[in-house]
């Protein structure tokens, strides 16, 4: 009797350790390349997961000299190529933390009223930056850039053709 108690509470708790973080997502995800935008020595990754329900989430991790936990890194979400002059914001991500140089964002509604779904994020025309400060003169600085979706799949880049960010809605 001991046994099968013992058994039954070691069952208990294998069953109440799986990992629930994974039911969240459907399996499909795509990756895209944060590229060095400064002289600040920062690169990284962009992943793009798919919810269960269908909204996408955004999460970027870079690479490079850590900050303070008071710090953060406004980033963007932009229609078109990171080399596009003042192009659009399509949503306002969540700010990269410069303590552990990551971010998660869940997309909502983008700022031209459309919603990205994971195949729909495949052919998008946009890209990701990542800025030193949320104003003046630094909000100029970009740590990081890359293109995603239809645009993301080159790994080259070219610093000097990348295009100042608009602050537009």
């Amino acid at each position: 009797m001991k046994k099968l108690l013992l058994g039954l509470i070691v069952a208990i708790g294998f069953f109440s350790c799986t990992d629930t973080a994974s039911d969240k997502y459907t399996g499909n995800q795509v990756q895209y390349q944060l590229f060095q935008a400064s002289d600040f020595n920062y690169t990284g990754l962009v992943t793009i997961k798919e919810l269960i329900g269908g909204n996408l989430e955004l999460s970027i991790r870079m690479e490079g000299e850590r900050g303070d936990r008071d710090t953060q890194y406004p980033a963007h979400l932009h229609f078109g190529g990171y080399d596009t002059p003042n192009a659009q914001i399509a949503f306002m991500l969540n700010p990269v933390d410069a303590h552990d140089l990551e971010s998660t964002t869940v997309l909502e509604q983008l700022t031209d009223g459309n919603r990205l779904l994971y195949d729909e994020i495949l052919g998008f025309k946009g890209h990701v930056k990542v800025h030193l400060a949320s104003d003046g003169p630094d909000y100029e600085t970009i740590l990081v850039a890359g293109n995603i979706g239809a645009l993301g799949h080159s790994m080259e880049f070219d610093r000097e053709q990348m295009a100042i960010c608009g602050k537009d809605f």
